[in-house]
């Protein structure tokens, strides 16, 4: 059974206030992107528990810290399925704020219930996403949404403004880390709700928009600042980091 997890990108992102759990309240606009995926294969095992390779882009983490292995782990613990074979081909690339990892757990979960007919209803497939991370509940419906908490919180939106656009990813050989960037961010509110910024005419949306992480990551990473500003003078609509 082979699987194309898709990545996605974020419109904006206000960082709105830090949490007694640690985490951060956030607001973005998340979508998906159908032109890059990464690509899973999983078929039965014949053994217990994940047998798990990888290839393209290396996976550099440890076989228990990788998000399809725990995604195997949260199903089998509720369902007792037998093992396994995963091959995950890497194509996504990390630390770019695009959910590689986070759909490839979901695509995991929707695998198995096939493969071992479990019909694990959308309701639960959120719950067993929402332990897994911060974004990966998007992935199970896999359309536009606002997000908020912490990310979990989904609600489906639409944006005609971008159909028809053409998109473009850019991935510097450089990565952020989430610790990273929410270290370095100043939380703060905005007049205005970034959905209502979004309905705006695109034509607006540079001055509009905003992601709260870029004033901290771009002093650090000025070359993201330089990529940002050539895409304005090549006549892009809206320049933003991805994630």
């Amino acid at each position: 059974m082979v699987f194309f997890p898709n990545c996605k990108i974020n419109l904006g992102l206000d960082i709105l206030r830090k949490r007694e759990d640690g985490y951060h309240d956030i607001r973005t606009v998340m979508l998906s992107v159908a032109g890059l995926c990464d690509i899973l294969e999983i078929v039965p095992g014949e053994r217990e528990g994940v047998e798990f390779s990888s290839g393209g882009i290396a996976v550099d983490c440890p076989v228990a810290d990788n998000l399809c292995y725990k995604a195997y782990r949260a199903v089998a613990e509720r369902y007792g399925i037998g093992g396994v074979k995963i091959h995950l081909h890497k194509i996504i690339p990390f630390g770019a704020g695009l959910g590689g990892g986070s759909s490839d757990a979901v695509s995991t979960v929707k695998a198995l219930s096939k493969l071992f007919s479990l019909g694990i209803p959308d309701r639960e497939m959120k719950e067993i996403a929402a332990g897994l991370g911060s974004d990966t509940v998007f992935f199970v419906d896999n359309v536009p949404a606002v997000s908020s908490g912490r990310g979990e919180v989904l609600e489906p939106v639409a944006i005609p403004q971008v159909s028809g656009r053409t998109l473009i990813i850019i991935k510097p050989p450089l990565g952020v880390s989430t610790a990273e960037a929410y270290g370095a961010v100043a939380a703060r509110v905005p007049e205005i709700l970034l959905e209502e910024r979004l309905r705006l005419p695109i034509e607006q949306w540079r001055d509009a928009v905003k992601n709260d992480f870029e004033g901290p990551v771009f002093e650090k990473h000025p070359r993201l600042a330089a990529i940002k500003q050539a895409l304005y003078d090549e006549g892009a609509m809206l320049a933003s980091m991805s994630g």
